[in-house]
């Protein structure tokens, strides 16, 4: 069996800091613009929308940073994951792949890449680590732990605040 070298590590921490980074910055611009994160998931069906918009920004800078930390790293994951659950149905199913017409191509790769880093564990450079954490849930375990809880968190969120927005027809009298 080989052994894992640094390599591992610079990719597993590159993968965090990407995926964590991506987070962080989504989650700052929903705090900076409240008001218009609120109105967008108004617009989109969410019921109580500003709490929508504050729980975005706090679950996606939370969840960024734990990540880039490599701290509690499946729950972090399994919250990104529920995030881009969340985002894939409420927004871009509907509007096909493609990232260049709003499809779920983006949120897709960055679930995806959250759940492998999740088996791959946080690796050599985080807090995990330093704190024997990263052997607890590990592997296969914890892609599945993230994946499951973050699906299930997702699905809660959507039916107890979400509803498909009714479209208007423009049609002429």
């Amino acid at each position: 069996m080989r052994r894992e070298g640094k390599g591992h590590d610079v990719a597993r921490l590159i993968l965090r800091a990407t995926i964590g980074g991506t987070m962080i910055a989504h989650g700052m611009r929903h705090g900076r613009t409240l008001d218009g994160t609120a109105g967008w998931f108004g617009s989109i069906g969410f019921r109580r929308p500003r709490l929508q918009a504050q729980a975005s920004a706090v679950v996606e800078v939370g969840a960024g940073a734990l990540l880039v930390a490599g701290a509690a790293t499946p729950l972090s994951a399994a919250a990104v994951i529920g995030t881009m659950a969340v985002a894939a149905r409420s927004v871009h199913m509907r509007k096909g792949f493609f990232i260049t017409g709003e499809g779920y191509e983006f949120v897709l790769n960055l679930g995806a890449a959250t759940a492998a880093l999740a088996a791959l564990g946080p690796g050599k450079y985080s807090v995990d680590r330093a704190l024997g954490m990263d052997r607890r849930l590990s592997g296969v375990p914890a892609a599945a732990t993230a994946v499951a809880v973050g699906i299930g968190s997702a699905a809660a969120q959507l039916a107890a605040f979400w509803s498909e927005p009714q479209t208007t027809s423009a049609t002429t009298a």
